[in-house]
């Protein structure tokens, strides 16, 4: 069904995308430094919620597109279209309910998570949270839009969207960490104005009847209870799952909250320095949704057992390569960051483990199971990845951290074992094929 040249259109910019979204990520945490540790670690902690969010609405995002690339692959561009608008409201209502919910306690919320921690880092912490609160409705749209693109195996329109957006981001905390010093006040600011441009440009976009799949009269939001189902048996237990796996590493954060300041910015750092190394991989795996769903949707199943081996294929090989890259380079890397003598050390050390793994067992855990997800088997993925959050990486992050006095080392280690639980499943659940037998439309 598709050509080398479609898949290297689709996946190209899918990867460049990324890429922007981690560079730029690290340039902001680089930009903040310069305030200092404490402002790091606020970032990051906010960041642990915000990625909980993220999740919420890659989740909608990931329902929607299934059900879009499996009608897609069906021939039945209206019922597109339908899905389409569904989840464009669905995420928006998300959004805006989750300023409602959480504006209002925000601080009270940060204490309740991460418990008593310094509080220079809190008010950090408290500043940075109210504009990423704001931010989010905007992302939620951006990220519904950018999924029926995907869906429409244009990832080009996203890439584009994607590099004003962090152009816009980057330019803004220049400006407002540096030029009126308003630290990570200036980096919430910025992260807003960039999410709310990105957010209106998609939403012109998406209305283009020229597109495979387009929006129209969005000023009635017309409620389809059916489609809505379709995409929530995809977006409910991913949503859950990624939930799941989110407030597991909430808790994790709050036992690395627990080793001090020096810990908190080395762990930032790692999470950054580890997130480039996954560009490849969550971009075959997003790939992975358009290419199989669309074969599913077409009563393909060879070609979707063909496809999803061959992108599982191509991650290991990439991820093989950037792992390599960076396990050399991490001391060059990790100098970048205004980060004490004993947090470099830290950062350093956790680097070169993670890009082990990385390259061995991180493909099979994340990117296969996209494939089952795109088949409609989405249960499945939530189950085992919520069961090996809490049994593996909560609990051994515990014991390894805080029983063996291993530090930031064990909270990662008891990650690395997550990864192979996930990767035994995920890998059996393929090869038995049931998740060919899954259909949404």
């Amino acid at each position: 069904m598709f050509s080398n040249e479609y898949l290297s259109k689709l996946i190209l910019p899918l990867v460049a995308e990324q890429f922007l979204a981690v560079a730029i990520g690290m340039a902001d945490t680089v930009m903040v430094s310069a305030n200092g540790e404490a402002a790091v670690s606020g970032i990051s902690l906010v960041d642990s919620f915000s990625q909980l969010m993220i999740a919420l609405f890659a989740a909608f995002a990931t329902g929607g597109a299934v059900v879009s690339s499996q009608y897609i692959g069906n021939k039945d561009r209206p019922s597109a279209c339908v899905a389409g608008k569904q989840l464009f409201n669905v995420s928006l209502l998300a959004g805006i309910a989750i300023i409602v919910i959480f504006m209002p306690i925000k601080r009270t919320f940060l204490s309740f998570l991460f418990g008593n921690i310094d509080r220079t880092v809190m008010d950090n912490a408290d500043k940075y949270f109210f504009w990423i609160l704001l931010s989010f409705p905007f992302l939620a749209i951006y990220n519904s839009c950018a999924a029926l693109y995907r869906s429409m195996g244009n990832s080009r329109i996203s890439l584009k969207v994607s590099l004003l957006m962090n152009l816009i981001n980057v330019g803004g905390n220049a400006l407002l960490i540096y030029g009126m010093n308003l630290s990570v006040v200036g980096a919430g600011i910025a992260t807003l104005a960039s999410r709310m441009v990105a957010a209106i440009v998609m939403t012109i976009l998406i209305r283009n009847k020229r597109n495979e799949i387009f929006l129209s009269d969005m000023l009635h939001p017309r409620w389809q209870m059916s489609m809505i189902k379709r995409i929530l048996r995809i977006g409910i237990p991913s949503g859950l799952e990624n939930s799941v796996f989110q407030i597991g590493k909430l808790l994790v954060q709050n036992f690395i909250a627990g080793l001090g300041t020096a810990s908190l910015a080395a762990n930032a750092i790692c999470n950054s320095i580890a997130s480039f190394t996954n560009i490849p991989g969550n971009a075959l795996g997003l790939s992975a949704i358009t290419v199989v769903g669309q074969c599913i949707g077409a009563g393909k199943t060879d070609q979707a057992d063909y496809y999803a081996k061959k992108l599982l294929k191509e991650t290991y090989i990439s991820m093989g390569i950037t792992s390599c890259c960076v396990f050399f380079l991490s001391p060059y890397i990790v100098n970048l960051f205004n980060l004490s003598p004993l947090a470099r050390e830290i950062t350093n050390s956790v680097v070169k483990e993670c890009m082990i793994a990385s390259a061995i067992i991180w493909p099979a855990a994340f990117e296969l199971p996209n494939a089952l997800r795109a088949a409609g088997d989405a249960k499945f993925t939530m189950v085992v990845s919520m069961c090996s959050m809490w049994f593996f990486r909560v609990i051994s992050a515990y014991v390894l951290s805080t029983v063996f006095k291993m530090g930031l080392n064990g909270i990662w280690i008891g990650m690395y074992i997550d990864w192979v639980c996930r990767s035994v499943c995920f890998i059996h659940r393929f090869r038995k094929g049931k998740w060919k037998n899954k259909r949404l439309i």
